[in-house]
């Protein structure tokens, strides 16, 4: 069986309980810990990853007017805004909808249509 991998922040505290008579390796630890919870907290959605939080809600909404399975050409033509993007862009973004559960797809003789999930 395999073991659970050790994370640096355990390492850190280890040595604070190990060497904590020792004030530089202390401090160090401290450091490392500090410098660590600094870069978690620095986790921002970038630009496009906004850009797609929207364009996936227009998916939805244009999912949701059309009521019936669709392909990706339809979903296209049901929207102008979607009109404008690539196939491959909304086929990546219908797939993490997929993946939410928030859109189901279908194939039928190896063509996808997708519908809002109830």
């Amino acid at each position: 069986m395999m073991e659970k991998k050790i994370t640096k922040r355990e390492v850190l505290n280890h040595l604070i309980d190990t060497y904590a008579t020792d004030t530089m390796v202390v401090e160090y630890a401290k450091h490392e810990i500090e410098l660590l919870d600094n870069k978690a907290s620095r986790k921002v959605e970038t630009k496009t990853q906004k850009e797609n939080v929207a364009i996936m809600e227009t998916i939805i909404s244009t999912l949701t007017e059309l009521a019936r399975p669709v392909r990706i050409s339809e979903l296209q033509e049901g929207n102008v805004e979607l009109a404008n993007l690539s196939n491959q862009k909304i086929s990546a973004l219908l797939k993490k909808l997929v993946d939410t559960n928030k859109v189901v797809k279908t194939i039928d003789k190896k063509v996808a249509y997708f519908s809002v999930a109830e």
